[in-house]
């Protein structure tokens, strides 16, 4: 009987899934450095959660992302409520190491950790841990064990910026496990408007609202407490600098032969992983180029060579500064893969921004692109006019694709004061 029904069949195979990651992130471990970090940082989970919190006697909020880009998103909303109850404790848990290896020593939280892998027992020795007094996951998280137990205990369970796509198992005719899933929630923060008539058409409209997206408070945060980076600034002062963020091999095939055949403009270029064999291929891409961190020893020390056109940045955690030192801005990940990466990082400092094709999943680069603060283009000779085009004498087109882009991004600011007006309406964290 289990296998004619759909609930304890998605359940099964939910439960092979937590059984089989581990098992191949521990194999791929052996060659592959990001899978290695997943497994080595899960060891002593719980040991070290018990240390940091046997004598803590504050409430606490506790805040799960997936990664880097899901803690930009709720990171407005994790320091607005920490200024907000500054007696509480903020717990901070990651799933990817690219989110934790980079804001593992985050101060605006007072312990960050990974989620150990989610199952009934871990769930309930993570709760019996932490007694969180609000859980708050980020776009993506849905984890049906975790969610079940604040469930069970009746702790609040906020979906923050979420969205959802007909594609998805909870709107298909097996999908009644992940419905069961969003049904633990006590709210559903969605971004849009189609998300919110799909959860609707499974019945849990009541429990959903239509809040926007909290890192358009984010990025816009970040502009108004700018901070500097002097080797960047040193680098780009007097040139016209391109910025390309995150980008991948296929957007490195596209813009080289435009920097190569116009050596008077500067590029920076923030690779999407930062793994040795890709700088050491953004390198071999680029003509007189250096890494970032080459860059800033000889800058410190006085040194720096004013012959490269090209600095390719060997860290995380400056792109969203970067893109302040950028004419125009390139955003990586159109050319190919899952599509483009995150295109308000740019636009919010009112420049034109540039991508590849592949974007039509992401509704903010969908409507950029038809106000005209953001332009796709299909290949490396469509990249060069619209550059020539931007960089030309004529600055009529630079000027309203500037303007159309930062107005976009001001105009949808006010998400993270919604969830937190909730919160407090609610009276979530009032004892």
């Amino acid at each position: 009987m289990l296998f004619y029904n759909p609930v304890q069949l998605m359940k099964l195979f939910y439960q092979i899934f937590l059984w089989g990651y581990p098992l191949a992130a521990r194999i791929l471990a052996f060659f592959n450095e990001k899978a290695k970090k997943w497994v080595k940082g899960r060891k002593g989970i719980f040991s070290s959660l018990e240390h940091v919190l046997k004598n803590n006697s504050r409430p606490i909020i506790w805040m799960h992302c997936a990664s880097l880009g899901e803690f930009e998103q709720g990171r407005p909303l994790l320091e607005s409520l920490k200024l907000k109850y500054p007696n509480h404790y903020i717990l901070l848990s990651f799933f990817s190491p690219s989110g934790y290896e980079v804001r593992k020593n985050y101060e605006g939280a007072n312990h960050v950790c990974y989620l150990p892998m989610d199952g009934p027992k871990n769930a309930k020795r993570f709760y019996d841990l932490a007694h969180p007094s609000l859980v708050l996951f980020v776009k993506y998280e849905f984890w049906y064990y975790y969610s079940l137990e604040a469930s069970k205990r009746q702790i609040p369970l906020l979906l923050v910026s979420g969205i959802f796509r007909a594609s998805q198992p909870f709107f298909q005719f097996y999908g009644g496990f992940y419905r069961k899933l969003l049904s633990h929630f006590s709210h559903l923060f969605v971004q849009e408007q189609s998300s919110y008539d799909l959860i609707k058409g499974i019945g849990l409209a009541q429990k959903t609202s239509i809040s926007g997206d909290t890192r358009f408070d984010r990025v816009i945060s970040i502009v108004q407490d700018f901070i500097p980076i002097e080797a960047v600034e040193h680098f780009s002062k007097n040139r016209t600098v391109l910025v390309a963020g995150s980008t991948w091999a296929e957007d490195d095939e596209e813009l080289n032969h435009f920097l190569r055949a116009n050596p008077s403009i500067s590029a920076i270029i923030a690779p999407h992983e930062i793994i040795e064999d890709r700088l050491n291929e953004c390198l071999k891409w680029y003509p007189n180029a250096m890494l970032y961190s080459n860059y800033l020893s000889l800058f410190l020390d006085g040194k720096a060579p004013n012959h490269i056109q090209v600095l390719i940045i060997n860290n995380y955690g400056m792109l969203t500064r970067l893109y302040h030192y950028g004419k125009i801005c390139l955003v990586g990940g159109g050319f190919g893969g899952d599509g483009v990466h995150n295109v308000l990082e740019a636009a919010v400092y009112g420049k034109p921004v540039l991508i590849g094709p592949i974007y039509d999943k992401y509704l903010e680069a969908v409507e950029l692109v038809d106000n005209g603060g953001c332009i796709s283009v299909e290949n490396a000779l469509e990249l060069e006019e619209e550059l020539s085009h931007l960089l030309s004498e004529d600055q009529t087109v630079y000027q309203e694709s500037s303007k159309a882009a930062k107005e976009y991004v001001y105009s949808k600011a006010g998400a993270t004061k919604t969830i937190l007006d909730y919160i407090q309406a609610n009276r979530l964290l009032t004892n």
